[in-house]
């Protein structure tokens, strides 16, 4: 039995605009709300969350001081033993905040940032809400089956999402804070950091991160439109590791173990873009690939 076709197929553009309004005005709303909520928390956002990764009992920089710690005992042990000489210098594992200071060279800049950061904390913690009015706006056009298949949309990107913020925050921001903030080409300079600068770099890096890993669903999508299949993702493999070793190097300090620690996961979750794409390909075996012809 074919199944009717939706009432949303027969509206026309403007009365989808209506449709759409009140979703949009809910989401909107719900950012303001949250955004108003923390320009109100500024205490815990900006000195406990966005100042955190440059202290050094953050729980990374704890982590990065014990393992310079343990290098310095193994190279003392090695130079000790094979008569090597290793660095056994732990500085650059140690946030030093005396290093830099945090400055505000602007009139209105302290104010501008606080309407700034309570902005970008609105958006993130109201996505999963916005994801779940965008996905009630389309859910009329879709068939049951469609609609079953899509339940769990707004959790997986939320997921995906907040994983990826996560990772930026307790991963890329820390070292790439330790990295600037241990860097001198001469000990007669300090460093006086623009508070711009500084919240700049923790909220790109995270959100970055954040919506990179996106790949996997983006990926999911394209696999069920047809556009991309498991067999064109193995084909530019070599490709895409490149792309993303570039990224890597952009949004990473410059050192080769933050670059390690940053493709390592990029390229897992590419590789695991591919398990998605054949498990949709076995679900889907009669669904046309752009590359089976080849």
């Amino acid at each position: 039995m074919k199944h009717p076709e939706p009432d949303s197929s027969e509206m026309t553009f403007f009365e989808h605009l209506d449709a759409l309004r009140p979703h949009l005005v809910r989401g909107a709303l719900a950012i303001v709300l949250i955004g108003i909520a923390a320009f109100l928390c500024k205490g815990f956002i900006i000195d406990t969350v966005l100042f955190g990764p440059r202290q050094a009992d953050f729980p990374t920089n704890r982590l990065l001081s014990w393992i310079g710690a343990e290098w310095a005992h193994l190279a003392e042990w090695l130079n000790a033993t094979l008569g090597t000489s290793f660095d056994t210098s732990v500085a650059s594992f140690e946030i030093a905040s005396d290093r830099f200071q945090v400055i505000n060279t602007s009139l209105a800049g302290q104010f501008n940032l606080h309407m700034k950061i309570s902005l970008v904390a609105g958006i993130a913690l109201a996505m999963p809400y916005v994801l779940w009015e965008f996905w009630q706006f389309v859910r009329p056009a879709l068939t049951p089956r469609e609609i079953a298949g899509t339940r769990w949309f707004v959790t997986a990107v939320s997921g995906c999402f907040f994983t990826g913020l996560l990772f930026g925050y307790f991963i890329m921001v820390p070292l790439s804070i330790n990295f600037f903030a241990n860097y001198q080409v001469s000990p007669e300079i300090t460093n006086m950091i623009d508070i711009g600068d500084y919240l700049s770099t923790v909220i790109v890096v995270s959100m970055a991160c954040a919506f990179m890993f996106e790949l996997p669903l983006l990926i999911y999508f394209l696999s069920r439109m047809g556009i991309v299949s498991a067999a064109f993702l193995k084909r530019y493999r070599r490709h895409a590791f490149v792309i993303l070793l570039v990224i890597s190097a952009i949004i990473t300090p410059p050192d080769i173990f933050s670059l390690v620690l940053v493709i390592i996961p990029l390229y897992g979750l590419y590789e695991l873009s591919i398990r998605l794409a054949e498990r949709i390909e076995r679900k889907h075996p009669r669904q046309s690939r752009p590359d089976d012809e080849d």
